[in-house]
Order: structure tokens, then C-alpha cells, then sequence
């Protein structure tokens, strides 16, 4: 696909999941909430997060990151940019909920309105994957930041772990009539189908471009290669969640195409809360002791030099 048509796509596919993201993909602007929010940002700094005067975030879709972070006192002030004005707007919704100012900005990362040395943080969540250039962005959060700022992005899914990915998915595949079965579930036509079954996905109007917007991934050196060549220095690259991860996508599996309201809330529970644990457990166990390329996430962090 051509960068315009790769951008086309991501604004049509976020537009069309604002409504249901955050239900979704299990979003929590709680206490939960802000301690994973926390805990990633931790693991890609290589350290507790600081105290910042004023941060972008990149692709803030409906505002995981960028609320959280202001609850926490992580940062005074954040603008949020995403090329998705349906985004934009559930995450405005949900800061008025919550009773939280934030600025929000459509904008493509590969050409921020904003002036040079700006921010003192640019961060992201699962984004970088969905840019036509990511080197040019790069170039942009160099750009904007202020001499000695840093840049954060986490949820870029590497090469290995991406193609492991598809293991879990085709089991959830198979095991899915029977789990429908165990929790009393009918088959829905607005259920949504994982990368690679799209015929499960009529009557979706988002499901059909989901294989379409997630255009890269990374390898740890490709992604350092990248944030060096922008002028970042000590570049850190970390891996986040093998066993979550695959867990994850199975469960996503199994629930492609039953509408979440008509699971059963225990089984709801119990997902998350096992989701939980095999977080829990890749971070003390597996984390530290493995190679970031066997994960799925891989994490950056990096400084402009002041």
C-alpha cells in the first residue's frame, strides 16, 4: 500500500473501533489501569518515569496512557495526538468522566504542528507498527523535543513474536465451538475476528481492514537502528510478555465472534484475572532473563542529547 492509502486505512479502522476499543482490549482508568500504564513506561525507561512538565503522546487512540499518567502525576501536562478523530473524541468523553483536562490534536506523526523542542516526553503505545514511515516519525519526536528529552514507545510487536502470535490464534480458532458451548455463547455477527479470519468478521465494519493497518515489525536491532539514525542516544530496547501475550490472543480467539455481552461476567473475570498472573509472572521471571526478540512487545526509550 502507498503511505497515503496506509494512512486512509488507519483512520477508517480506528474511527470505526473507537466506540467498543476500550471494552475490547480491557481498558482501566483505575487503579489497575494506572499501575500497567506505570509499569510499561518503567520498563522502557530501565527505571521509575521522572516527573515531566509537559509530554505528546503519539497515537493516544482513546487515551490509555495519556489519562493514566496524568492521574499518576506523571506528567503536568500531555497533549494527545492520534489520526483518528473518532478517537480523539471517546478519549475527550472519557476525560470529562473522569474529570481530567487534557489537549487533544489530530495529527500524523510523520508531520507534527508543533514547534521545535516543545516537549520534555514523547511517548506512544502500539503505534509505531502502524506508521508508513517510522523512521520520519522518529525524526518528528527528535524534532520536537526539548535538549535532554526523552522519547518512550512500547507495544511494537516484534518479528519472532508476531510469528508465534499465530499459534495461539489458530487453537482459539479450532477450541472456539467448544468454548462456545462451556459459557452458553451464540455465535454473533458483529463479533470480531482476529488477524487472518476475516470470514469470520461479516458484519463488522471495522474487522475487514484490521490485517490492513498493522504494516511493520520490528526486530530489537531494526528498532534501535532506527531511533539512533534519528539522533537518539542511549537507546534502550526491552521485551514485554510471552506468555500474556500468547494467552492473550487465544483468549482473543475464542471470543472473535460472540458479542462480549453475552459472556458470561465470571468468564470475564477469570480471563482477566489470569491475563493478570501470566503478566505478573513474565515480568519477574521471564523479562530479566530473556531475550527481548523472543517477546511479544518490544519497548524503546531513548534521549536527545542536551
Amino acid at each position: 500500500m502507498t503511505p497515503k492509502r496506509i494512512r486512509e486505512v488507519n483512520v477508517l479502522y480506528h474511527d470505526a473501533a473507537a466506540s467498543g476499543y476500550d471494552s475490547k482490549w480491557g481498558i482501566d482508568f483505575g487503579e489497575i489501569g494506572g499501575r500497567q500504564v506505570l509499569t510499561k513506561l518503567s520498563k522502557a525507561l530501565g527505571s521509575e518515569p521522572g516527573r515531566y512538565r509537559r509530554a505528546l503522546e503519539i497515537g493516544a487512540g482513546t487515551g490509555y496512557f495519556s489519562l493514566n499518567l496524568l492521574r499518576a502525576g506523571v506528567a503536568d501536562q500531555i497533549t494527545a495526538t492520534d489520526i483518528s478523530p473518532g478517537m480523539l473524541d471517546r478519549l475527550a468523553t472519557s476525560a470529562r468522566g473522569i474529570g481530567i483536562e487534557i489537549e487533544t490534536v489530530a495529527a500524523d506523526a510523520e508531520s507534527l504542528p508543533f514547534d521545535d523542542e516543545t516537549f520534555d516526553l514523547v511517548l506512544g503505545h502500539a503505534v509505531l507498527h502502524h506508521l508508513p514511515a517510522p523512521e520520519v516519525a522518529l525524526a518528528e519526536f527528535w524534532r520536537v523535543l526539548r535538549p535532554g528529552g526523552t522519547v518512550a514507545f512500547m507495544g511494537e510487536p516484534s518479528s519472532r513474536g508476531h510469528r508465534l502470535a499465530a499459534i495461539p490464534k489458530r487453537v482459539g480458532l479450532f477450541a472456539r465451538p467448544v468454548w462456545r458451548r462451556l459459557v452458553g455463547a451464540e455465535p454473533s455477527l458483529n463479533g470480531r475476528a482476529p488477524e487472518g479470519d476475516r470470514d469470520q468478521a461479516h458484519g463488522n465494519s471495522d474487522a475487514h481492514l484490521e490485517p490492513l493497518v498493522d504494516v511493520h515489525v520490528f526486530s530489537p536491532v531494526k528498532l534501535r537502528a532506527i531511533a539512533e539514525a534519528a539522533g537518539f542516544v542511549d537507546v534502550r530496547i526491552a521485551g514485554e510478555e510471552l506468555l500474556a501475550s500468547a494467552y492473550g490472543w487465544l483468549l482473543r480467539s475464542l471470543q472473535a465472534d460472540v458479542d462480549p455481552v453475552m459472556v458470561p461476567r465470571a468468564w470475564h473475570q477469570f480471563a482477566y484475572r489470569s491475563y493478570l498472573a501470566l503478566q505478573w509472572l513474565d515480568g519477574r521471571l521471564l523479562e530479566p532473563r530473556l531475550p527481548p526478540s523472543l517477546f511479544y512487545n518490544l519497548l524503546l526509550s531513548g534521549r536527545k542529547p542536551a
